[in-house]
């Protein structure tokens, strides 16, 4: 039987948070329709806070690692989508035809590191949690 799914990867700067959450979306609510990866440029570690706050949300992402785009060196991607600046600035060639698309979101450690207090920095990372999951929502159709 044939697979119909789109093969989508996210691609982060360090695959520790943003990635990981759009992978954990994406596998959530669109799993029958997209086969889903997330990798960076570089690997940072599974970011404690985006586990809290997609847990909050139901979405178990705590087995995830943080992996190298290069340890996908035989999935024909149909999609890449960049969710940081970084990596879409440095988006390596990806063949087969990959569309690339970018679709940044702010960068939660960032603006956690300039608040006090816990729930101020996990509001940081449920508001690009949330946004993640609006724009998961729209997919396929969204990637073009």
């Amino acid at each position: 039987m044939k697979n119909d799914k789109i093969k989508l990867l996210f691609l982060c700067t360090g695959n520790s948070c943003r990635s990981q959450m759009a992978e954990g979306w994406a596998r959530a609510l669109k799993g029958d329709q997209i086969e889903v990866y997330s990798a960076g440029i570089e690997t940072h570690g599974l970011n404690p806070s985006a586990v809290k706050v997609m847990a909050e949300a139901g979405v178990d992402i705590s087995t995830h690692r943080s992996q190298l785009v290069t340890e996908f060196p035989d999935v024909a991607f149909d999609f890449v989508v960049t969710v940081c600046g970084h990596a879409h600035e440095t988006c390596p060639y990806f063949p087969a035809g990959a569309k690339v698309v970018h679709v940044g979101f702010d960068d939660p450690p960032q603006m956690a590191a300039e608040l006090d207090g816990e729930q101020a920095q996990l509001d940081c990372y449920r508001r690009v949690r949330d946004e993640i999951r609006a724009f998961v929502e729209t997919l396929p159709e969204a990637l073009g």
